[in-house]
């Protein structure tokens, strides 16, 4: 248990004798830690795709290992593999919800690891939010932007790569019972 507290941290409990907001700022850097790995992932994100639509749109796509893997510019209207395009409202939606779900947890937020994780669905959520309000074909309907193509597999962006990871590393966390406030359950 000590070395799961270690790996995550605890919250910090102040003894009677100190103010209640002793424990605040352990809990205001973990909040720092997700907004910086969320802005982190949002401008590679972002810049990322800036590149894509400036050299590669209506571009042939580059081979970057062999047939294995290329980047080629994309406009995926739908979710993933390309699924739903008549449904790109939903998926804005879905987005901005997502982003205020992360928003409300953050305040109960005292785990680095939880902290890491949920900056990088913020930051994979708003790049791909940001698509789907400013790109074509126009607000909440947009396009987003995808260019890594592996072989045999859809093609993804950086925000979409950052999801999964966070995704993934949230699933981890809670297999291993460590809760966003820094608790650990033994089952």
């Amino acid at each position: 248990m000590a070395e799961a507290e270690r790996i995550i941290g605890t919250p910090d409990v102040g003894d009677d004798s100190q103010p209640e907001s002793a424990g605040q700022p352990h809990g205001r850097r973990r909040i720092a830690a997700l907004l910086v790995v969320a802005l982190l992932a949002y401008l590679l994100d972002l810049g990322s795709k800036m590149l894509v639509v400036a050299k590669l749109e209506h571009q042939p796509p580059i081979e970057i290992i062999g047939d294995l893997l290329r980047f080629e510019a994309v406009r995926n209207a739908g979710a993933a593999f390309g699924f739903g395009e008549a449904f790109t409202i939903i998926f804005t939606f879905i987005a901005a919800t997502v982003i205020v779900v992360i928003v409300r947890l953050a305040r109960k937020l005292y785990s680095l690891p939880w902290a890491i994780a949920l900056g990088l669905l913020l930051g994979g959520a708003l790049g791909n939010l940001t698509d789907r309000i400013f790109r074509s074909p126009g607000v909440f309907r947009g396009a987003v932007v995808d260019f890594i193509a592996p072989s045999h597999f859809a093609v993804f962006n950086l925000a979409d790569s950052a999801i999964v990871c966070g995704g993934i590393l949230i699933v981890l966390l809670s297999f291993r019972g460590l809760d966003p406030d820094g608790t650990v359950h033994k089952d």
